[in-house]
């Protein structure tokens, strides 16, 4: 939506967009704790209910399952990956020097903790961005 809002305003000619590339686990586990990366792969309405036992387990999270605002829906995994890859080629693009600004529209779910979803964000794009950046 935000992509085509900045198309009718007719600044994409001043921009270089690019698509992103998929975070690999291990560049998610850089935060986050690889029982959740794997969590998340894992995860679909169909398997919620039995890997978290009922939603009595909370390895994914308190409220990732829940009534709350974090439901399992397919392409979880790959939705995640896409958003922190967005955000980790921005970093990237960044501190190369091939940009003075990046952004992703899509990114920015800093809710998610360790190892836990939360508040609408499955994976913190914005921490993995940040270690990256220190790096």
């Amino acid at each position: 939506m935000t992509h085509n809002l900045v198309a009718a305003y007719g600044m994409l000619d001043k921009m270089h967009v690019l698509r992103p590339r998929r975070a690999e686990p291990l560049q998610m586990a850089a935060f986050h704790t690889d029982e959740y990366i794997d969590f998340l792969g894992k995860v679909t309405p169909e398997t919620a209910e039995e890997l978290t036992g009922g939603g009595q387990r909370c390895m994914s999270g308190l409220d990732l399952l829940g009534e709350l605002d974090n439901p399992a829906f397919e392409g979880l995994f790959e939705f995640c990956s896409i958003y922190a890859g967005g955000s980790l080629d921005a970093a990237q693009r960044i501190t190369s020097g091939a940009a003075d600004i990046a952004i992703n529209w899509s990114g920015g779910l800093h809710h998610a903790k360790k190892r836990e979803a939360s508040g609408f964000c499955y994976v913190n794009d914005i921490v993995l961005c940040i270690l990256d950046l220190l790096r």
